[in-house]
Formats: structure tokens, sequence, C-alpha cells
């Protein structure tokens, strides 16, 4: 997928236009994330990101019948065009999101069935003078792409499997809009909103066969995940004020980016 607050300049490559254009990997300065305030998360990596960061949901187009899509994010910022989680370059989490490891990659759908492997010329570290070859001299994918291109294959799975998780919740109608309210050291007021949780009282009203269908199906621990992710928010909160940003009136706040296609 592509993020339009982190791929600025995506081109599709192709072996003539791009033979020799090299990139300066692994990345080690995340700057060009500073203003990623959220990031798609696929279900399989909810385990390991539910320990740094918070998971929620919101909405994000529609399927082909009319329902609405809904995806799962991590959110990386309290306002808009923030992000807490890139520090002087650096990553202040140990896990990173399976679509930001990709960077400067990313997938172009070209229709329902089609997709496009992507890099993003704006960053810095692609160029053509020194960095691992994306093509051999002969214009066959060099190993650096034709990893990157499994990856994203893999990737994308991972993404259209992640779209019948947020069906299925809305199917059980387990989502709700929720707002985040935190008060600020000097005692200012924060809220975040235009997300979706999973709502524990819904929950709880489920037949046992529901929840154990839920079990079995693997949604159950992803919901649990989603709801242990949220004490993450306090972090945000402790990161956001120690970078002393001033909230005025005329501030945007955050409000979750959904992820683009």
């Amino acid at each position: 997928m592509i993020i339009e607050a982190l791929h600025t300049s995506p081109i599709a490559l192709d072996s003539d236009t791009h033979r020799q254009l090299k990139l300066n990997v692994p990345i080690i300065d995340w700057r060009m994330a500073n203003r990623l305030n959220a990031i798609f998360v696929a279900a399989v990596e909810f385990g390991d990101v539910a320990r740094e960061y918070p998971i929620v949901f919101v909405r994000a187009g529609k399927e082909e019948d009319g329902r609405e899509q809904i995806a799962p994010i991590a959110v990386m910022g309290l306002l808009a065009n923030q992000n807490l989680y890139e520090q002087e370059g650096k990553w202040r989490a140990d896990y990173m999101p399976a679509v930001l490891r990709a960077y400067p990659f990313c997938i172009g759908r070209i229709d329902s069935e089609r997709f496009a492997i992507c890099v993003d010329t704006a960053w810095p570290g692609a160029q053509v003078e020194t960095g691992n070859p994306l093509f051999e001299a002969d214009g066959k994918p060099a190993e650096m792409l034709t990893t990157m291109q499994k990856y994203l294959e893999n990737l994308e799975a991972e993404i259209q499997r992640t779209r019948l998780v947020g069906l299925r919740l809305q199917e059980l109608g387990l989502l709700r809009d929720m707002r985040f309210d935190a008060t600020l050291p000097d005692g200012r007021q924060h809220s975040v909103d235009g997300f979706l949780t999973v709502d524990e009282e819904k929950m709880q009203a489920l037949p046992d066969a529901v929840v154990g269908q839920m079990h079995r199906d693997g949604l159950l621990g992803l919901v649990h995940a989603h709801w242990v992710s949220m004490g993450n928010m306090r972090r945000l909160v402790d990161w956001h004020s120690a970078r002393n940003v001033k909230v005025a009136p005329a501030d945007t706040p955050a409000v979750p980016q959904a992820p683009a296609a």
C-alpha cells in the first residue's frame, strides 16, 4: 500500500528505466517518517505490535459490495503529522510494523488483481552512485529486489486476510466509536478521536458458541491484543509532553489516518 505521509514520490519499478538505481539500505535514519501518525498493521503481527503501540481500528473506504472496510492501525502520534516513535532519526521501539519495514518499497495497486512494486524516489537513499542495485546488468531483478518482492507479496496476502477481521467485527456488531481523553502534566486536556475500538460489553453479551468460534478462528486473541495495546496510549501522552508540544486551539488534533491503497 502507498501511504501519502510516507511515500511522497513512489514510482513503479521498470528494468529499463531504473537499471542503474541503487538503494543505500539498511535504513538508519527514519526522519522521512516523522509525519506518519499511524500505520496499517496486519493481524498476524498484533502480538508484536501490541507490546509497543496502541492498536485501534479506522474506517478505510468501501468493499465492492458496499460494506465499510475496517482497518487496524498502530497509532504513533497525538497530533496530525506527528510521529512520536521517530526521534532525531532513531526509532523508539524494538518492533517496527511490517509495512514500514518494507520502506522504501511499497505496493501500488493497478486493479483488484494486479499490483506493481514501487520505490519512493524521494528517499535520499535512492540513488544511482552507491548502494545495492535493484537490477542486474542484463535487466533481471537483483537479489534485493527478488527478496523484497516476495516480502511484499506475502504482506499483501496478510493485508487481504486482515480485511476479513474487520468485516467479521462488523458482522458481530462489536465496534464502537471512541475518543481518547488525556490530561497533560501541565493540566491541559488533549483528545484523540476518529477511531473505533471493540466494545467490551458487547463482547460479554455474545453467545458462548460465538465466542468459542472466535477463539478457534484466532479472532478472540486479536481482540485481547487490541485491548492490551491501548495501555500504550499513556506512552504517547508522556512522549508528547516531553516534546513540549503546545496544543493551541488552532492546532489539528490527531485523527488516526486510514491506510491508502
